[in-house]
């Protein structure tokens, strides 16, 4: 006698392997948003990091921006790496990060940068996929930074985040 699998055990095992390959893939989403997240704020860090060693090796000064908006999106300029912070690439940041997701174009997912030589702010703009929360966000808020251009919901602001 001939054994074989019937027509239904076939459909419930491919049933049972298409609930577990979307369970897969959901985590996957998960931790993908989650990485995102992280390097957010590595970069955020890492460009504060490089304006404040800027500032230590010219007295104090931020790299101006004359008080405008500076980014590689459209939206600010559509300015080189090199430009988005005058004077920080490539000596003291050999690049100037980019939001995993940043759409140029569209304006979407761009790390933003503003200085009027003493005070400055970084941020992660018009990002909808930013999981970053405010206790996340706090931490790298400076308390004393209180002029008008901290108007976002997801990113970072200057001195002593």
């Amino acid at each position: 006698m001939k054994r074989a699998f019937t027509l239904i055990e076939l459909l419930v095992v491919i049933a049972i392997i298409g609930v577990l390959s979307s369970v897969v893939l959901a985590s996957l989403n998960s931790a993908r948003s989650k990485a995102n997240d992280a390097k957010r704020v590595s970069d955020l860090r890492e460009i504060q990091k490089a304006v404040e060693t800027y500032a230590n090796d010219h007295l104090g000064n931020y790299p101006s921006t004359g008080g405008s908006w500076r980014s590689q999106c459209s939206s600010a300029g559509s300015y080189a790496q090199a430009n988005i912070a005058p004077g920080l690439v490539p000596t003291y940041i050999s690049q100037y990060p980019a939001d995993p997701q940043m759409n140029t174009s569209a304006s979407t997912c761009c790390y933003y940068y503003v200085s009027d030589g003493i005070d400055y702010d970084a941020m992660d703009y018009n990002c909808s996929t930013a999981g970053l929360s405010n206790n996340v966000l706090s931490s790298l808020k400076d308390p004393v930074f209180t002029t008008s251009w901290s108007v976002h919901t997801a990113g970072a602001q200057g001195k002593g985040w």
